[in-house]
């Protein structure tokens, strides 16, 4: 696998283990990863949240670590990047309104570029306008945004991912072997 430079965008009240995980597993095997922010600068942190599974409706949300960006978000220039990930959590619900970042996301479509979303990533993607006509995991929550936006939700169990051309999605965190294992293998193309 060749190295990669790849685009993450994040924002506060990411899912700590959606950030984390990823961003430090893809460099753990050669690539770069740039961790953005609309209107934060590199060494500036997001909050992150830690949510869980305990058998409640909905999962639970317990404060996690302060992730810091290492990269600008102005001046971002997407045709340098090979790949995408979108972090899920609660950053996607705010950050799905800023038209830089849905500018970004649909270059990664544009183009059939590699593109990573997991969770409340969905919303984003939704928001971009990129899910027509494609196969889409999420956290089931968002389901009915996925739906609206023209694709089929993938109602799979919450550690396995699905594969569109050039989207890998998953439900949430559990996820992550799968996940990754399969962002890796577009990555490999």
């Amino acid at each position: 696998m060749g190295a990669k430079t790849i685009l993450m965008i994040t924002g506060d009240f990411t899912e700590d283990y959606e950030t984390m995980v990823p961003f430090q597993a893809l460099q753990a095997v050669g690539h770069t990863v740039h961790a953005v922010c609309p209107d934060k600068k590199a060494g500036d942190t997001v909050a992150t949240a830690i949510h869980d599974f305990e058998g409640d409706q909905t999962y639970t949300e317990k404060p996690g670590h302060r992730f810091a960006l290492n990269a600008d978000f102005d001046g971002i220039d997407p045709a340098r990047y090979d790949a995408l990930v979108v972090p899920g959590g609660r950053a996607p619900e705010y950050l799905r309104l800023n038209t830089d970042v849905q500018n970004l996301v649909r270059h990664f479509f544009d183009t059939n570029k590699p593109v990573a979303a997991i969770c409340h990533g969905a919303q984003l993607l939704a928001a971009a306008g990129v899910l027509e006509g494609r196969t889409c995991s999420a956290y089931p929550a968002c389901q009915p945004e996925v739906e609206l936006a023209g694709g089929t939700y993938a109602g799979i169990d919450v550690d396995d991912a699905v594969t569109d051309g050039n989207l890998v999605t998953a439900p949430a965190w559990p996820a992550h072997p799968a996940w990754l294992a399969q962002f890796f293998k577009l990555l490999d193309q």
